[in-house]
């Protein structure tokens, strides 16, 4: 489900809200997850999930190209930890 459809499917389900209204809505959340995981916050959306930053330590890998090994430096990635309701969900639908 990209952005567009999301939004298309609240706007459905709220017929008093304008898309523009939802659209407002939607990247407000979205840009607050971003902010709190920049700043190094853990993000908990009950019943769905967590969004939170993991460390990956620096190691050491090869040049395709060339075949020398090379540095990478660790960087912080983001992890999504899907909650306990999702969890089942997706497990009943196997």
């Amino acid at each position: 489900m990209t952005k567009s459809e999301l939004i298309e499917v609240i706007a459905t389900l709220n017929p008093e809200l304008t898309k523009k209204q939802i659209e407002f809505i939607v990247n407000g959340v979205f840009q607050n997850i971003k902010d709190a995981l920049k700043a190094g916050d853990k993000v908990e959306i009950r019943g769905f999930g967590s969004f939170k930053i993991r460390e990956k330590n620096s190691k050491l890998g090869r040049n395709p190209k060339t075949g020398d090994k090379v540095e990478v430096p660790s960087k912080n990635v983001p992890y999504f930890k899907p909650g306990k309701e999702i969890k089942e969900l997706l497990i009943d639908a196997e």
